[in-house]
């Protein structure tokens, strides 16, 4: 008798599988995508401020990282560019978040990191 042990796990459609398939497109966005993880916060901010005014203008800091408040459903195109910008989608908040250099993967992580690190929305600071 042989008996077969297969667990199956599928990815939510916004998280690309490590195995990514070799092809000539695929490579250039992933090391786009982690190279990005690596800008500023005020480089962030830049973009959004000068190449999506929209979602600059739902941006919020949580200590260096930029969050963003939008949902990939309503717009289907923004997600493959704001993965390409450095950003990832965080399903336990259920939104964007560019990490600016400051990530730790195995360190611990606040329920709410607002309550812990300071933070605002740069498109209601103005300017003097």
């Amino acid at each position: 008798m042989k008996t077969t042990n297969q667990i199956e796990a599928s990815a939510p459609a916004n998280v690309r599988p490590s195995s990514v398939s070799k092809s000539t497109k695929a490579l250039p966005d992933f090391v786009r995508h982690c190279t990005n993880r690596r800008l500023s916060t005020e480089s962030v901010l830049n973009y959004l401020r000068t190449r999506l005014p929209r979602q600059y203008e739902v941006a919020e800091v949580v200590g260096k990282w930029v969050w963003l408040d939008v949902s990939p459903a309503r717009r289907p195109g923004l997600a493959s560019l704001l993965w390409a910008l450095g950003f990832h989608w965080n399903q336990r908040r259920s939104l964007w978040q560019h990490p600016c250099g400051s990530f730790n993967p195995f360190g611990v992580h606040p329920a709410d990191p607002r309550l812990k690190y300071h933070s605002y929305f740069p498109a209601d600071i103005q300017p003097a």
